[in-house]
């Protein structure tokens, strides 16, 4: 079985970090979040993997290369102009070939992987086994109806939805979901829906299953999504100290410090991340933090936020909290009064509190 993982979208509601990155490499607890879904496919047997990318998805090529650190065999495949998810599923039909495969979207992530799920259809062996999951807003989903084993009907954000289980990122098809894709109609949005080409299944008679998700599954489309999948990726952690800490500071709860980091006269406080070959002086570290490597926090309060690689904080008199900083951004405080802010910043940002 062959596995295909979509990260060709652009990633709008996460402009303006998304202008300069591809939103499936913002990390959580400092791990691309594309990695995780790599790390669940290797742990699901899965061998050969397609990755759906678009024209300006370079960097996914040059982090992931041929996949070869985690076991899996990656071959790189263009979805130009992405015109929906049945339209990347059809884009990859030559990869897959005639047996049944894997569709995952890259920027989701689920706490219970996929092995389960692999497993159910390897045993029952139906046309389509898709991944559900109980929501509180399903009119924002696309929703399925269920009939006993079977799935009954599907479709795409309805305004009065008759359930609240959504069809979340992972589905498991046979060949025959390549015939619906040929059969169906591009939506009002213009796009080849794959709840159309389901739908298609289940008015074929196809067998289409349901799969619900035990634990946890988590979109990251959204900066506040980001903040609170870095949460649950963080909760997960084990402490692991590589750099040097001072006898000035304090380290509490479960954190994770790289090589080459030092930690001088500064209060960490876990879950927090901190990357390699960073410096943190005078500074207090709160929970449900991540720090990129080769950052820079000096006499600074941060938490509950993600900061990327050669981040900088520098004398900020406002705890920082909530917030997402891209690659190389400079925060830097001369003057003003004590106070909390909020940010997301792109990468190169550079920004003067006063």
């Amino acid at each position: 079985m062959k596995a295909i993982i979509l990260c060709a979208g652009l990633g709008t509601r996460l402009y303006p970090l998304t202008l300069s990155m591809s939103k499936h490499l913002i990390p959580l607890a400092n791990k691309p979040i594309l990695f995780y879904s790599l790390e669940m496919m290797r742990d699901a047997g899965i061998k050969e993997v397609g990755l759906i990318i678009g024209e300006k998805n370079n960097d996914i090529k040059d982090a992931v290369s041929d996949g070869s650190q985690w076991g899996l065999k990656v071959t790189y495949i263009l979805q130009q102009n992405p015109k929906g998810l049945a339209h990347a599923a059809k884009v990859a039909q030559k990869f897959v070939g005639k047996d049944p495969f894997v569709m995952y979207l890259g920027d989701n992530l689920l706490k219970e992987g996929l092995t389960d799920f692999i497993n159910s259809f390897n045993q029952n062996k139906p046309n389509a086994l898709i991944l559900l999951y109980h929501v509180d807003n399903p009119s924002q989903f696309g929703i399925a109806e269920l009939n006993e084993e079977r799935i009954a009907r599907v479709m795409e954000k309805p305004e009065n939805p008759p359930t609240d289980l959504a069809i979340v990122g992972a589905y498991l098809f046979d060949k025959n979901i390549f015939t619906a894709i040929d059969n169906i109609k591009p939506s009002k949005r213009n796009e080849l829906e794959i709840t159309d080409a389901i739908q298609y299944l289940i008015e074929k008679d196809y067998v289409v299953q349901p799969h619900i998700v035990k634990e946890w599954w988590k979109d990251t489309g959204r900066p506040e999504e980001i903040l609170e999948a870095n949460r649950f990726m963080l909760d997960n952690i084990e402490s692991g100290i590589k750099g040097t800490v001072d006898e000035s500071s304090k380290i509490t709860g479960n954190v994770l410090i790289g090589e080459g980091t030092e930690i001088i006269n500064s209060d960490i406080c876990g879950p927090t991340a901190i990357g390699k070959n960073c410096k943190i002086v005078d500074s207090f570290i709160g929970y449900y933090t991540s720090i990129g490597n080769n950052s820079l926090i000096e006499n600074s309060k941060v938490q509950q936020s993600v900061v990327m690689e050669n981040g900088t904080m520098l004398h900020l008199r406002d705890q920082i909290s909530d917030s997402l900083f891209g690659r190389n951004v400079t925060l830097k405080s001369f003057q003003g009064k004590s106070a909390e802010s909020c940010f997301v910043l792109a990468d190169h940002s550079f920004v003067k509190i006063s």
